[in-house]
């Protein structure tokens, strides 16, 4: 029994910090929220998201698999926040103290100042990564409207042949939203 525990004791160790943090009911919404805006709603946007994220033969498996991926991204920006933010906050302290307690400190003595201070840069930090994750979601959708038009413009075989590289040139469309999203 005590060489069992020891043991649970030694893994638990050696588990990587956050391990088995799992993504939070606020996760998963926010992640269902950026998955339904790059999604899209036009066919060229739709089809890039499909290709993008499903798994199976259709590709209906998408919407779900954006959530999964999404919700573990959410939950690391979540708990990388605060840590980044506390580097900074004890950084601008130790720079100055009194300076740092007059803009942060909120109470009669300001000794609230360190709370304050990372609990705002860790809100700037999620912000400023859920813009990120805009923006990108906003070029992908951009690269699909301009893929989309372009195998309109010069057909389904000469697209096929210009983008796609497997056996099948299947993958034309996605390569094509990929190398266009990343130029962007």
């Amino acid at each position: 029994m005590k060489q069992a525990f020891l043991a649970g004791a030694a893994l638990a160790l050696l588990a990587p910090a956050g391990a088995s943090a799992e993504p939070t009911k606020t996760d998963r919404t926010n992640a269902a929220a950026e998955c339904r805006a790059e999604r899209g709603g036009t066919a060229a946007t739709r089809e890039a998201f499909r290709v993008k994220y499903g798994t199976n033969k259709n590709g209906k498996n998408a919407f779900g698999k954006c959530v999964s991926r999404r919700s573990q991204d959410e939950e690391t920006e979540r708990q990388d926040a605060p840590r980044n933010a506390a580097k900074e906050c004890k950084d601008e302290r130790t720079a100055d103290p009194q300076a740092f307690t007059a803009k942060y400190g909120t109470n009669k003595n300001g000794k609230n100042a360190f709370g304050k201070c990372v609990s705002g840069k860790a809100k700037a930090h999620e912000d400023e990564a859920d813009r990120q994750d805009a923006q990108q979601a906003e070029q992908r959708k951009e690269a699909a409207r301009e893929c989309a038009a372009e195998r309109s413009a010069i057909g389904r075989e000469a697209f096929a042949t210009k983008y796609g590289t497997n056996r099948n040139k299947r993958n034309a469309f996605g390569r094509c939203v990929s190398q266009k999203a990343k130029a962007g």
